[in-house]
């Protein structure tokens, strides 16, 4: 007798493929998954790693920050000492010329000339004094045009006044300059 299989193969092969689909299906999905997985992974990793790297250069950001700021502070004391040195050797530096100014004043006030204030800006000396006479006035400002340290005799005021007691007095306020004599070469 022949065999005849009566079964319905078909469909028993059509669930051993859907079967082995679904599998394969489950297997790619898995695989996927996995994928992805190892690809989130990957860049949070790499995500991480530069956040590290920020957060290590915005430390060096802030102690080059702070490095900076206490570099201006020093250059700041500096120029404040430097401008010290500036006018302690200006103040050494004139200090002959202050002595010079007081000989040369001395030297050239006449008898009858009585100086009360002496005020210096720079090189612009002010004068306030007391004189017997106006010739006394004019002869003290010829003595200041022929001296080699002082120069420009200009007298802004002089009026009389009863300072003196009975006698009437001039008093005046005569400004001029203060220089440094150019030295000549011997050779």
């Amino acid at each position: 007798m022949s065999t005849i299989n009566l079964l319905p193969w078909r469909e028993a092969k059509r669930k051993e493929l859907q079967t082995q689909f679904l599998i394969a299906l489950m297997f790619v999905a898995v695989i996927a998954l996995a994928v992805w997985g190892a690809g989130h992974y990957y860049h949070v990793q790499l995500i991480e790693v530069q956040n590290t790297r920020i957060a290590f250069i915005e430390k060096n950001i802030a102690e080059v920050d702070e490095k900076i700021k206490e570099i201006k502070e020093l250059e700041k004391e500096k120029e404040r000492l430097l401008s010290r040195m500036r006018a302690i050797e200006q103040l050494q530096g004139n200090r002959p010329l202050i002595v010079r100014f007081f000989d040369e004043l001395v030297n050239s006030l006449p008898e009858g000339v009585t100086v009360s204030d002496v005020t210096q800006r720079g090189g612009n000396i002010t004068i306030n004094g007391l004189a017997q006479s106006n010739a006394r006035v004019s002869s003290f400002m010829r003595k200041l045009e022929s001296s080699e340290w002082l120069a420009k005799p200009n007298l802004k005021v002089i009026r009389e006044s009863k300072a003196g007691g009975s006698k009437p007095v001039n008093s005046f306020t005569l400004t001029f300059t203060q220089v440094v004599p150019k030295v000549e070469d011997e050779s």
